[in-house]
């Protein structure tokens, strides 16, 4: 298994007293993963159901080699 880590931009939409605004957030995963391929879905499968719209921006090789615990 490799790490791959993935950038998401969510949207959310937040009432404010002059309406709504659209407020956009990008946000890094780190994701073991066997390809890109792999790793992009274990994203969309996490997110999949939250109230909020999201969008892969990319999914790139990591340098990081192990996670120690």
């Amino acid at each position: 298994m490799s790490y791959y880590t993935a950038k998401i931009q969510l949207t959310d939409e937040i009432d404010t007293p002059k309406g709504v605004k659209i407020k956009k957030i990008t946000e890094t995963y780190l994701v073991e993963a066997l390809s890109v391929t792999e790793a992009e879905a274990k994203v969309v499968k996490d997110f999949t159901g939250y109230a909020f719209d999201f969008e892969v921006k990319s999914v790139t090789a990591s340098k990081i080699v192990k996670i120690l615990e």
